[in-house]
């Protein structure tokens, strides 16, 4: 019986075959660059970067006096102050967009890209095999139809991840091309247990970036199930994308009225509020969000599995 490693690597066979894979991978690249000449033709470097902040810790302190400020908008900007007065204290300027660290940060928006590209193969790794009739052959394999799933399910995971990497690289190397290493040493301010305390920029990068894969690790699984629901490629990627977009703002309508909507799932899949802001919904926290996006996640593919399972395949 073939093992899931061998699996795996056909499926990962599958995907790299096709020239719209590689059509991706370029695509990136360019849009990595775009972005990188596109921050620096607009963004100048401010050359007194202490007026700057001086005059962000006044306004800080004028919102902070607003008695009506809800708490947690007040302690965010609580910790906001403290970090601003550390810059000044010390010495340390703001990560300006235009610089290695500041573009490494910004890129991690391109996730939303890298997004777009796994829905694409999720909804096509099982919706393919029935539209060119090539599932019949692939059942028929001694390997059990749990072991094919999962092995689509974990290439197409592992393309995500993949791309991810080719992100961090495209950008690192773009970024010190166009706007140098001047700025590699400067720490990344964090607020943690009531002190301002400085932070390597590398974990900071790589941290923004897993946090912003929890949409992309969400609406792969979400398009995977409407594929091996539907047996249809294009219903499973204009769902998944049309939920990406739209899924955030509507749930942010509803958030401002009713409570309950920190039980959605686009009320959890941006982490990085947790660590830059504040909750959708107050006495939402890193770890309920978590929770929530576990349980998403194996209702998702307990969907999934249960429907190709059961699956008559000669329908």
């Amino acid at each position: 019986m073939p093992s899931i490693i061998s699996l795996i690597q056909n499926e990962n066979m599958k995907i790299y075959r096709r020239i719209s894979t590689w059509f991706m991978i370029g695509l990136l690249a360019l849009a990595t660059l775009a972005g990188a000449l596109i921050t620096k033709a607009t963004h100048k470097e401010q050359q007194n970067w202490k007026a700057g902040v001086a005059s962000e810790i006044q306004t800080l302190k004028e919102q902070l006096s607003d008695e009506k400020l809800p708490k947690m908008y007040k302690n965010h900007l609580e910790q906001q102050l403290k970090i601003n007065e550390y810059r000044l204290e010390h010495d340390i300027r703001p990560v300006p967009s235009n610089s290695f660290w500041g573009y490494m940060v910004n890129s991690a928006d391109m996730i939303q890209l890298i997004t777009l590209f796994t829905i694409i193969v999720a909804a096509g790794s099982i919706a393919s095999e029935f539209s060119w009739g090539t599932i019949k052959l692939l059942l028929i394999r001694p390997a059990s139809r749990s072991k094919i799933l999962l092995s689509k399910y974990a290439a197409t995971l592992l393309f995500a991840f993949c791309m991810l990497l080719l992100l961090l690289m495209f950008s690192s190397i773009i970024s010190a091309i166009v706007f140098g290493i001047d700025h590699i040493r400067t720490p990344y301010l964090a607020y943690q247990n009531g002190n301002v305390v400085e932070t390597n920029m590398l974990f900071h990068v790589i941290r923004v970036y897993g946090l912003n894969c929890a949409t992309l690790v969400m609406m792969t699984t979400f398009a995977f199930m409407i594929s091996a629901i539907f047996r249809n490629s294009s219903l499973a990627i204009g769902l998944a994308i049309f939920l990406m977009f739209v899924g955030t703002e509507v749930t942010a309508l509803l958030a401002m009225k009713f409570k309950w909507a920190k039980y959605l799932l686009f009320a959890n899949t941006d982490l990085l509020r947790y660590i830059d802001g504040v909750p959708l919904v107050k006495g939402m926290t890193m770890s309920f969000s978590i929770l929530m996006l576990f349980v998403y996640f194996i209702v998702f593919n307990s969907f999934t599995w249960l429907i190709f399972r059961k699956r008559d395949i000669a329908a």
